[in-house]
């Protein structure tokens, strides 16, 4: 028998992963922008910090993968 509330936690931990990188994006993107705008220099920089809050989306799918295998 399947676990509804499992795949509702996961459903919440995509929503929730999704979100708070969309807001970490729009915070960096914008400071990063400006940086590079005065110095062209921290372009390789300003790329990294871009990449990191990406990890967070990535640590929710795992978790939702691994919650999904708890209802199967």
């Amino acid at each position: 028998m399947a676990d509804p509330s499992a795949a509702i936690a996961a459903a919440l931990t995509m929503a929730g992963t999704g979100i708070a990188t969309a807001w970490a994006e729009k915070v960096v993107g914008g400071a990063t922008v400006g940086a590079m705008a005065e110095n062209k220099g921290l372009f390789v920089n300003g790329l990294i910090l871009m990449v990191i809050p990406e990890t967070i989306i990535l640590f929710g799918v795992l978790i939702a993968f691994l919650l999904l295998n708890h209802v199967a």
